[in-house]
């Protein structure tokens, strides 16, 4: 397999002269592109089945995880992963223990402010798990005045609140762990967030709970990098292209989803698909085409 050549500049020697001096003067050399090591650190998540999932052995695996495998081999990378939750995505970017994070971050204006975007590599929807006696909730207009999860450094339950001006009660908790167990013990009515997560993890609980299939607010799953690293973004980017027209996109999605429980894998299945991907694939505003 070919890896993406880097795309070399050509500077007058006068600006090479300069930037030097200013390297020395700072103290510190210009950021470090992703492009320029042997092996990239990839921020995935250790806690959501067929997503990203720790396991016993300390690998992961999942969808999220197949993903940055392959785009670590179209860079011609290694690829050494570490456990990433929600709350953490953005801080190990800018902090620089990761050079991507493939880790169910969706794309977002605000986000773009701090990281840059890949991608979309997944497009899927919002939608809600509940109990399986719960018989009242089917829409997110159905979600007013019950008490909903808000994972930490997640944006779903505000999306419900703010985008859907759905008054909805949020209740902070820290992970999908801690929003799965208010959820049995009923200290919460309903988890909304991207169906592909709430399918693993119902699958995962295998009590029965019940996908509404209610798909609002597009969710871009995107692979997140640290702010500057334009080339390196671009170059994720065409690694994207060439995993959705060689098929591998599809092949992994329907791996995870093969270790689905039936009712969750058909409750996720319509959103799931994600689409052709766009024919411009190195745009560098943000380096996210939407």
């Amino acid at each position: 397999m070919t890896p993406f050549p880097r795309r070399r500049k050509r500077l007058p020697l006068v600006a090479l002269a300069l930037a030097a001096l200013l390297a020395g003067s700072c103290g510190t050399g210009a950021q470090e592109s992703a492009l320029d090591k042997d092996t990239v650190v990839i921020g995935v998540r250790p806690d959501l089945p067929s997503v990203g999932l720790r396991k016993a052995d300390g690998t992961f695996e999942g969808f999220d995880v197949d993903v940055a495998r392959y785009i670590a081999r179209k860079l011609g990378k290694q690829a050494r992963f570490v456990p990433v939750l929600a709350a953490d995505r953005e801080r190990v970017l800018t902090s620089g223990t990761a050079d991507l994070v493939v880790a169910t971050y969706t794309i977002s204006m605000d986000r773009k402010q701090k990281v840059l975007f890949a991608g979309p590599y997944h497009i899927s929807y919002q939608d809600i798990l509940t109990r399986k006696d719960e018989t009242g909730i089917r829409n997110v207009r159905d979600l007013k005045g019950r008490r909903i999860c808000e994972v930490q450094g997640s944006n779903a339950a505000q999306r419900v609140v703010e985008e859907r001006k759905v008054a909805a009660q949020v209740v902070p908790v820290r992970d999908y762990a801690a929003c799965l167990a208010a959820l049995k013990e009923d200290r919460v009515d309903a988890i909304t967030t991207n169906d592909v997560i709430l399918a693993g993890l119902a699958t995962q609980d295998g009590t029965g709970l019940r996908l509404a299939n209610a798909q609002f607010n597009e969710q871009r799953s995107g692979v997140g990098m640290r702010k500057g690293d334009v080339e390196g973004c671009e170059a994720v980017n065409r690694a994207i292209t060439t995993m959705y027209q060689d098929g591998r996109r599809a092949r992994a999605r329907r791996t995870s989803a093969r270790k689905l429980s039936p009712g969750s894998r058909a409750a996720s299945a319509p959103a799931s698909g994600g689409g052709a991907w766009p024919a411009s694939s190195t745009r560098s505003a943000g380096c996210a085409p939407w």
